[in-house]
């Protein structure tokens, strides 16, 4: 019996010890809390970690500016102030172009899959990482990177394809998302998030470039822009994992095979979820008769990628690594069809 329990005694110590020494990765995301996206990660997806490494990692997945504002976080993730972020690529285009092309090239892809793959298989996440070797001094290692939807596009007016831009007043973020709406014609306005459904309400602009159907759903847009463009034409912002380089070459090689896994399941996850959340509520819409969801013609959705090659290419001539980011767009959308 004495030997017994000096067994279950030493049982338990391993244990305590064990949870004692899990590591914890504190990330931050550009989501906020309540959002599905941040939802879905903290209810669902973090607690995965803790199981696959057979509680020696965990992660807390925290909402954007809960440590530090977003535009931020890489500097927070290369001093150690967070262990990691999941967040927005383009965020960062201020430093260096190359962060736009990689963080979402507008109207270039018809699927986040595309991306993802690009992002994964086609070069754009070794690019990304050069980007943190030259901005971050090597101290942030690239996990993953890519997008989980599509964005849909909210208007108060029928858009039915590229001639019908021409003079519409679009919200659009500065950069090359605005860039590209102006060669296809239309006058894009500079507003935060924040101010998009007022703006659409007193006719300050008669669409918007804000988020994916669903929560642009759930935020009200629809009510008064009740001519949403689904599927997308124009933005898939792609995500990163990134993570610090001094903790990451601290975790066994197992652990980071095991994140590296956990990643591609999670957001692979995510994308079909929304997917699917967005088509349930389109089709609700457009059985109710008081939306018309737009979906543009192939041959439309092409014109409007030519135009936007142009917007790309005088972007990558900004910086080196623009140029290096664009040509591996360029080569991967030649390789799966997209473009000649």
């Amino acid at each position: 019996m004495k030997r017994g329990i000096a067994i279950l005694s030493a049982a338990m110590l391993v244990a305590l010890t064990g949870a004692a020494d899990a590591k914890t990765l504190k990330l931050q995301a550009s989501s906020k809390a309540g959002d599905w996206a941040h939802r879905f990660m903290t209810e669902t997806w973090a607690e995965k970690v803790e199981l696959m490494s057979d509680g020696a990692l965990k992660i807390e997945v925290l909402p954007t500016k809960a440590v530090v504002p977003h535009r931020e976080t890489i500097d927070a993730v290369a001093n150690g102030i967070l262990d990691g972020d999941l967040n927005a690529v383009s965020y960062f285009t201020g430093r260096d172009p190359a962060f736009a092309v990689i963080g979402d090239l507008i109207a270039g892809y018809d699927t986040p899959e595309q991306v993802q793959t690009f992002c994964m298989q086609g070069g754009g996440k070794e690019i990304l990482q050069k980007l943190y070797d030259k901005y971050a001094g090597g101290k942030i290692h690239v996990v993953g990177c890519g997008p989980y939807t599509k964005e849909a596009l909210v208007a108060k007016k029928p858009i039915m394809g590229v001639a019908d831009l021409e003079g519409v007043k679009i919200r659009s973020p500065e950069g090359l998302a605005s860039e590209v709406f102006r060669r296809a014609g239309a006058s894009p306005v500079s507003l935060p998030f924040s101010e998009v459904y007022t703006a659409l309400d007193k006719g300050i602009v008669d669409a918007a470039d804000a988020s994916a159907y669903v929560n642009n759903a759930a935020s009200g847009m629809h009510k008064i822009a009740k001519y949403p463009i689904y599927p997308g034409i124009h933005s898939m912002a792609v995500l990163q994992f990134v993570v610090n380089k001094d903790v990451w070459d601290k975790l066994t090689e197992g652990q980071r095979v095991m994140l590296e896994t956990w990643y591609v399941a999670a957001y692979a996850t995510m994308r079909r979820e929304a997917d699917l959340q967005d088509r349930a509520l389109v089709a609700k819409d457009k059985a109710g008769g008081d939306i018309t969801v737009v979906n543009w013609p192939q041959e439309d959705r092409d014109a409007f990628r030519k135009i936007a090659v142009k917007a790309w290419e005088d972007y990558g001539k900004k910086s080196p690594l623009a140029q290096e980011a664009l040509d591996a767009h360029i080569a991967f959308m030649k390789q799966v069809g997209l473009l000649d």
